[in-house]
């Protein structure tokens, strides 16, 4: 936390129209920003900018000689303003219906203006912070040579709205809020099959199976470390992800993405459902060609973009080693 640095957005104008003005809090990593290609790393519901190092969710997939290579590459990460990592209580938002997932990528797009960054060698996120990827890259569809959203989706379903509203309902009238939101969470993340083959019904004493302690560890775990205002902005960026809001349809605003889309799915996500990325895909590959999908195969549901590490870098390889061969041909061409 001791790395963050803060850019001030004055005067912004939500899409609900409120103004406010925020402070925005980011981390870098690896090179220097401007020294190499960036890569913008956007955190999923209960993340941080906190990318990779002590604490790091994402080391496994980032870092010196791993996928995302550090030493060749700027890693940039933005907290999602609200989220409560710099425990500045001015920065905590209470007024969260005020805000939505464009919201989120209009503030990110205004930061990365500021930084004087003209292109993003990619942008990828996981869950929400996939979501948010989606809608920058709608927002500035020239910005983003590869856009790589995980384990999410262009829109909020219906399904997702509507446990997003069963997360609300208890963040409000819950007497532990964090600890029951989170434990109704933690059974969308997973599978059954997932918690059969972790737990096989197994007790922890005579009173108490293992996945009832199981849940109520990472439910005091989130109370913890994490704030129910957080919580409640975060599920509200959550429910309003949406590329056609106030625009055309579908295959309008994403025809006009210049990235290559990766869209990176599980095969048994719960949550965001893997039939709605193939159906994004056929449509898309019919008006664009530089549009692909990988699937996850996994046991573990949603969760399995932050377990399935082998997987995922397979399919990331081919993309984050060409900037490897660029940089090779380029010092070719030099000698």
């Amino acid at each position: 936390m001791e790395n963050l640095r803060y850019i001030n957005i004055s005067n912004y104008t939500s899409d609900t129209d409120k103004h406010t003005t925020v402070n925005l809090s980011y981390q870098t990593f690896g090179k220097p920003l401007h020294d190499a290609p960036i890569v913008l790393v956007n955190h999923a519901l209960t993340g941080n900018s906190n990318v990779i190092g002590e604490h790091g969710w994402w080391n496994d997939l980032i870092g010196t000689n791993k996928c995302i290579d550090t030493n060749l590459y700027t890693i940039l990460a933005f907290n999602i303003p609200g989220n409560g990592y710099d425990d500045n209580a001015e920065n905590i938002i209470e007024n969260y219906k005020d805000f939505t997932a464009r919201d989120i990528a209009k503030l990110f797009a205004l930061a990365i203006e500021q930084l004087e960054i003209k292109n993003l060698f990619a942008v990828i996120g996981g869950s929400v912070g996939g979501g948010i990827a989606w809608e920058l890259a709608a927002l500035k569809p020239q910005l983003i040579q590869h856009l790589i959203p995980v384990a999410t989706d262009w829109k909020s379903t219906d399904w997702v709205i509507a446990n997003c509203h069963i997360q609300d309902a208890i963040l409000n009238n819950s007497s532990q809020p964090l600890v029951d939101a989170r434990m109704h969470a933690m059974t969308l993340y997973r599978t059954p099959e997932s918690l059969t083959q972790k737990f096989e019904r197994t007790k922890k004493n005579d009173a108490l199976y293992n996945i009832e302690s199981w849940l109520s560890y990472h439910g005091n775990a989130l109370d913890n470390r994490f704030q129910v205002a957080a919580y409640k902005l975060m599920n509200q960026i959550l429910r309003t992800i949406d590329i056609t809001r106030n625009r055309t349809d579908f295959l309008e605003v994403a025809s006009k993405i210049e990235s290559d889309i990766h869209i990176i799915t599980i095969n048994s996500d719960l949550f965001f459902k893997a039939d709605e990325n193939w159906n994004t895909y056929v449509d898309l590959k019919g008006v664009k060609d530089n549009v692909h999908i990988h699937e996850i195969k996994s046991v573990h549901g949603h969760d399995a973009f932050l377990i399935e590490f082998d997987q995922l870098a397979r399919f990331l390889k081919p993309i984050f080693s060409t900037a490897l061969k660029s940089n090779e041909k380029l010092e070719q061409h030099v000698a």
